[in-house]
């Protein structure tokens, strides 16, 4: 009976994720009906956190602040509402949860940024050519 669960759960999980942490930026890109109408809504803030790993049941929660109050969401991330995600910046962060972020204001709620790798790969041809002439 477990067999038939599994193979069912594994059909329905999505292969194209984003590898999503916590201290990432990121766009969630969500269906919303109205009535016979069917548009896409845009949901950009700051993953605080990530649940229940790879499965089935898998959540991320995103945090961003509209008009000096903060609004959290919780996505599931193998849900047929959710269209795609889309990282739009990496955060260097040590914890796994980031619920500190709740009561921090000001400078203390930012975050230090990863550099991406295309970014180092394109300071080091131009020290190259300094070196050469």
């Amino acid at each position: 009976m477990s067999n038939k669960i599994e193979t069912f759960l594994q059909s329905h999980l999505k292969t194209d994720l984003p590898d999503i942490r916590s201290g990432d930026t990121v766009k969630v890109y969500q269906k919303i009906k109205e009535g016979d109408k069917e548009k896409t809504q845009i949901f950009e803030g700051l993953v605080i956190a990530r649940k229940h790993g790879q499965e089935m049941g898998s959540t991320i929660t995103v945090r961003k602040i509209i008009s000096g109050v903060g609004v959290e969401r919780i996505f599931p991330l193998h849900s047929p509402v959710i269209e795609k995600i889309e990282i739009s910046k990496k955060g260097k962060v040590r914890r796994a949860k980031l619920y500190y972020l709740r009561k921090a204001k000001g400078r203390r709620a930012k975050l230090r940024r990863k550099e991406f790798a295309k970014a180092i790969a394109e300071k080091k041809p131009e020290n190259n050519e300094m070196e050469s002439r």
